[in-house]
């Protein structure tokens, strides 16, 4: 992806600012001052920085459940967020701004060391490209941040630069010609910060499918089409029950249940998706069904779908408007949607492409859930 021109300014030393990255910290700092620019301002402190920081990973690390660091290796940016969600109540889909006044307002030893940490390299280091007339040895970056700042304020043509040294009070305040840059072209900057997020995170979350939809709070979903299609199934089918209460469905205002939580998978995939009511569905929340109790449920359940399919010229003809947007492998249709299957055949095949999914869920912490009258075990 290129970046805007600018005659004045070197972009390509800013295309550089994401090389060479080991942690996330550097799109998260950028993406703060990205997002406090706004035309005027300019003086940005690094415990508002910081703050921006918390509130952008909040929903990866919650919600998505992601891995910000490398395995084995304490993520600060990942263990705040978890430290405040463990002990604040917060929801996961809690909005940004009720964080950041969080942040701005609570005085707590334990996150203010988080946020000491996190400004211990990123803010020093983020520029490191531009560095091109002056010699920072090994030892300065360890040393007396007024030192290194002094040495680092010397150098031309910076993004920033410190104007004050005070711990989480320290204020970076960005070059004129930057700000003015940066703010033109924030949606494209935000845009190619995000792109090499994402790779980053691919990288740090291997067998975690669709990135790109949870490095942002979540957005509302449409699946009334499998809704209507799983309601006319039901009505076809008034014996048909939930997989998890083994409620009748036929007098329910029925609710579309992601087997797998669509905070893994990203996705509204027909064969991850069945009916079940509005209690249940709250009840399970982004929780995974054991699979012991549930899966084979789920497989009859799916497999009566499949029968009427075959067997009823509406329900195909519903199931074939639905599939354009709801079946989106080709070769996950052709396998479990073909004619002529057994259920025995048809149950195995489901398995076969949701068991995986749901054991790298499983690996990456989210929790077992079963059903108890409402009540979440």
């Amino acid at each position: 992806m290129q970046l805007p021109y600018s005659e004045e300014l070197n972009i390509g030393y800013l295309s550089r600012l994401f090389d060479n990255t080991t942690n996330c910290y550097k799109f998260f700092w950028f993406q703060a001052i990205l997002r406090k620019l706004d035309g005027v301002h300019c003086r940005f402190t690094f415990d508002e920085l910081i703050n921006e920081m918390i509130a952008d990973a909040w929903y990866m690390v919650t919600e998505y459940h992601l891995r910000l660091g490398p395995l084995g290796i304490t993520d600060n940016l990942e263990e705040v967020v978890k430290y405040i969600y463990r002990n604040y109540g917060f929801m996961s889909s809690e909005k940004r701004e009720k964080i950041i006044e969080f942040l701005q307002t609570r005085d707590d030893k334990r996150i203010t060391k988080y946020k000491s940490d996190l400004t211990l390299n990123v803010p020093y280091r983020l520029q490191v490209p531009f560095y091109d007339e002056i010699n920072i040895e090994r030892s300065m970056w360890n040393g007396s941040k007024q030192a290194l700042t002094n040495e680092i304020n010397r150098q031309k043509r910076l993004m920033y630069y410190f104007t004050l040294i005070s711990g989480l009070g320290t204020v970076i305040e960005v070059d004129g010609l930057w700000a003015e840059y940066l703010y033109r072209h924030k949606d494209i900057l935000k845009g190619w910060t995000q792109l090499k997020l994402i790779q980053y995170l691919q990288n740090k979350n291997p067998s975690v499918p669709g990135i790109a939809d949870k490095i942002e709070a979540p957005v509302s979903r449409d699946i009334e089409r499998v809704r209507k299609y799983w309601k006319l199934i039901i009505e076809i089918d008034p014996s048909l029950k939930d997989i998890y209460g083994d409620v009748s469905l036929a007098d329910e205002s029925i609710s579309v249940d992601h087997f797998v939580p669509w905070q893994y998978v990203a996705h509204d995939e027909l064969w991850n998706l069945h009916p079940t009511t509005k209690s249940i569905n709250s009840s399970k929340s982004n929780s995974l069904p054991s699979w012991s109790l549930y899966f084979n449920s789920l497989g009859e359940l799916e497999y009566r779908a499949y029968e009427l399919k075959n067997q009823n010229e509406i329900v195909a003809r519903e199931f074939q408007k639905i599939a354009p947007y709801h079946l989106n492998n080709q070769e996950i249709r052709n396998q479990l949607y073909e004619d002529g299957l057994d259920k025995h055949s048809f149950i195995g095949r489901l398995e076969h492409v949701v068991k995986p999914v749901y054991e790298s869920a499983q690996m990456l912490g989210f929790k077992e859930w079963i059903y108890d009258g409402g009540k979440s075990i």
